[in-house]
């Protein structure tokens, strides 16, 4: 008899009368919104623009949702494709469903053309929005536990998953709840990153890849627990092949960028530095009119001074005149 363990939601969509509330599309939506904020202070102290991250965002985040969807049904195309299903479940992306190597790379496709768009490198945006990723990662993962999915091997543990839905081949019982382990993982990951950028610098896309890296790296063994159908290549399944062949390309890359390229960018938005520029302009010709103003005022003091000395000096020597005439008629 379990002491302790996790409950999963009775049902995970409320409605609203017509309208239906789902869990899984706010925990996504939820997701975006953390990383655009994020994304966009990381962006301003790197001497960008407020405004920005969420400007491309809205190119980032529709191509990271197309991926994600494309890469979950063309890895589980039974599911939609075999006998007796319907392929129209393909489209129906708010059951869940997204994978996270579609999603990051049309993600990535998309940053790049709302970055081409503004003149803005790649790189240095990854780098501003890597940790908002991964916390988005950790919020997103809470969808899965609405919609009883994606749970590891049987467990009595106190904190094990209780499954209670026999829908799609689930058995119901106790779990690992392998969509926490991973949330919980991509926070550790998230302030990796932060830490590890603060302390090193970290530039030239060096911080999206070490967030790649480690989320890779707990993905891998993630993955080894889960018991959903799955493709297997040598014994292993797909997604584990998957981050295994990305953390190796991620590491390479941290190792190849720091030799080449070592340190920051000094600036990452065309323009930006020149907004502060003008800032510092406007109060250096503010300075110089004031101190212009001054030395305008004390030379018109002191000319003032000299006409009146001048005036002084006149009529005395009037004076000294008349006195002079009056003493030869005397």
């Amino acid at each position: 008899m379990e002491l302790a363990y996790i409950p999963s939601p009775s049902r995970g969509v409320i409605h609203l009368g017509p309208i239906p509330l789902r869990g899984y599309a706010f925990c996504i939506i939820i997701g975006v919104f953390v990383a655009v904020w994020l994304g966009n202070k990381r962006w301003i102290a790197r001497g960008g623009r407020s405004g920005t991250v969420a400007d491309i965002a809205v190119w980032a985040v529709p191509f990271g949702l197309v991926g994600g969807r494309l890469y979950h049904v063309i890895t589980d195309y039974q599911l939609y494709f075999s006998e007796g299903r319907d392929w129209v479940d393909a489209f129906k992306i708010w059951e869940g469903g997204l994978g996270i190597w579609g999603a990051i790379a049309f993600g990535a496709l998309g940053a790049w053309i709302g970055c081409r768009r503004r003149g803005i490198p790649l790189p240095a945006y990854a780098d501003a929005v890597a940790p908002g990723i991964a916390l988005a990662q950790a919020i997103g993962r809470w969808g899965n536990w609405f919609n009883q999915e994606l749970y590891g091997r049987p467990t009595d543990l106190p904190w094990a998953l209780e499954i209670t839905s026999s829908t799609d081949g689930r058995v119901p019982g106790t779990y690992h709840p392998t969509f926490l382990y991973e949330s919980l993982w991509c926070i550790g990951v998230a302030l990796l990153v932060i830490w590890a950028d603060r302390r090193f610098k970290l530039g030239h896309g060096r911080a999206f890849a070490l967030y790649v890296a480690a989320y890779c790296a707990g993905r891998a063994w993630i993955e080894y627990m889960r018991v959903d159908d799955a493709h297997h290549i040598l014994g292993l399944r797909l997604n584990v092949w998957t981050a295994l062949i990305v953390f190796a390309l991620a590491v390479t890359y941290l190792v190849v960028s720091a030799k080449k390229r070592p340190g920051r960018e000094e600036a990452v938005e065309p323009g930006a530095a020149a907004d502060g520029e003008v800032e510092g302009g406007d109060e250096a010709d503010g300075e110089k009119a004031a101190t212009d103003s001054s030395d305008r005022s004390e030379a018109s003091e002191a000319s003032d001074d000299s006409d009146t000395s001048d005036a002084s000096d006149a009529e005395n020597k009037k004076e000294s005149s008349d006195a002079a005439e009056s003493a030869k008629k005397s």
